[in-house]
C-alpha cells in the first residue's frame, strides 16, 4: 500500500467530509452505443443510476486516479478519450454519521474499456451494473449533466 492509499482514520474523515469539498473524478465510460451506469448501494445518491467515480488521493493525478477508479469499482482498465470539465456537485445526504450532506469538486472523464468484451467484477458500492443508450430520461440530474455535455 502506497502513501496514497492509506486509508484516512474515520474521524478524520468526518471532519474533512463535514467542512470542505472533496476532490474527485467520474468515469463516462461508453460502450456498445451507450454509457455505463452502476446502481449505487450507498449515499450519496443511493439507489440511483450513476457512472463510477471516486475521490482523488493526495499526491495522485485525476488522471491516475480515474485508471485505480475503473480497476477498484470495474475491474477492468480503460482508455481516456477526453476530458469534459469540471463539475460541482452538492448532496444533502452523506454515509458518515453526524454528517447531513457532502460537497464534490468533480471532474468527468469521457472513456471507454481498454478491452472489446470487459468483463465487470463489481464491487460493494454497486448493486448492478448496465449500458444506458439515447434517449437519456429520468437519470439523475448530475448523469444528465455529462451526457448532454460529451
Amino acid at each position: 500500500m502506497t502513501d496514497t492509499e492509506k486509508p484516512i482514520p474515520d474521524e478524520e474523515w468526518r471532519t474533512i467530509v463535514a467542512n470542505v469539498p472533496l476532490v474527485s473524478v467520474d468515469l463516462v465510460i461508453e460502450h456498445n452505443g451507450g454509457v455505463l451506469l452502476g446502481k449505487r448501494e450507498n449515499e450519496p445518491a443511493k439507489g440511483e443510476w450513476f457512472v463510477p467515480g471516486g475521490t482523488v488521493f493526495k499526491k495522485e493525478s485525476r488522471t491516475d486516479a480515474v485508471h485505480r477508479v475503473a480497476e477498484a469499482e470495474l475491474g477492468e482498465s480503460v482508455v481516456i478519450d477526453d476530458c469534459l470539465g469540471t463539475y460541482e456537485h452538492f448532496y444533502e445526504t452523506a454515509d458518515i454519521d453526524g454528517v447531513d450532506s457532502k460537497h464534490y469538486l468533480t471532474t468527468a472523464y469521457r472513456c471507454h474499456f481498454d478491452r472489446n468484451k470487459p468483463e465487470l467484477v463489481g464491487d460493494k458500492q454497486h448493486s448492478a451494473f448496465r449500458i444506458f443508450r439515447p434517449p437519456f430520461d429520468e437519470l439523475h440530474p448530475y448523469v444528465e449533466q455529462y451526457l448532454n455535455s460529451r
